[in-house]
């Protein structure tokens, strides 16, 4: 059975932007660059919420944003009840059912692991499903409490996350590798 992949980078305080910052928050070094380039990941299917995949298309139409190339030319599924065909992105198909339906499907009939990108809600309906496997974050050391936008967590379900992997990137960036179980609520009487 096919992995799952959540995907997101986030800042010390949890937010996946923030306004008036660079992508990356301008804190992307050639280490972590190069990890990017050299992921076996990077071929997987990226699953896409309409909202990411307005923000990243529009980034890839006017290359703006550092590795954009590697993403338009990745297979990307977008699920989306708002969304017309033709979609203007290379390689991307519309799902316009239901996302936790479709992954679970794919998940049972395929053997290709899939990915996101960004996408809250998406992985928030995924993780709740029980059908995220590897739940990845990369932190990057700024706190932007004023400007932040997208906060990562908030309305998730409780999650026991147990570390995978671990990894610094030039220095300053921390990505964090966890398999996650979705939990009813606190562990009770649990050490």
């Amino acid at each position: 059975m096919p992995t799952v992949t959540v995907d997101f980078i986030i800042s010390l305080d949890g937010y996946g932007a923030a306004e008036g910052w660079p992508g990356f928050w301008g804190l992307e070094g050639p280490e972590y660059l190069r990890w990017l380039d050299e992921s076996p990941e990077k071929d997987h299917p990226i699953l896409l919420g309409a909202t990411t995949y307005r923000l990243m298309s529009g980034f890839a139409e006017a290359g703006e944003e550092t590795g954009m190339a590697e993403l338009t030319a990745a297979p990307k599924i977008v699920f989306s009840s708002t969304l017309e065909e033709p979609l203007a992105w290379a390689n991307t198909t519309l799902v316009a059912g239901d996302a936790v339906e479709w992954v679970r499907a794919r998940k049972e009939d395929s053997d290709q692991p899939m990915r996101t990108l960004g996408s809250v809600a998406l992985c928030r309906s995924l993780l709740r499903a029980g059908l995220v496997d590897r739940f990845r974050v990369v932190v990057f050391p700024v706190i932007t409490g004023t400007t932040g936008r997208d906060r990562i967590f908030d309305g998730y379900p409780d999650v026991r996350l147990e570390l995978l992997e671990s990894r610094l990137f030039d220095g300053r960036l921390q990505l964090l590798e966890y398999a996650p179980t979705v939990l009813d609520g606190p562990p009770l009487g649990s050490p």
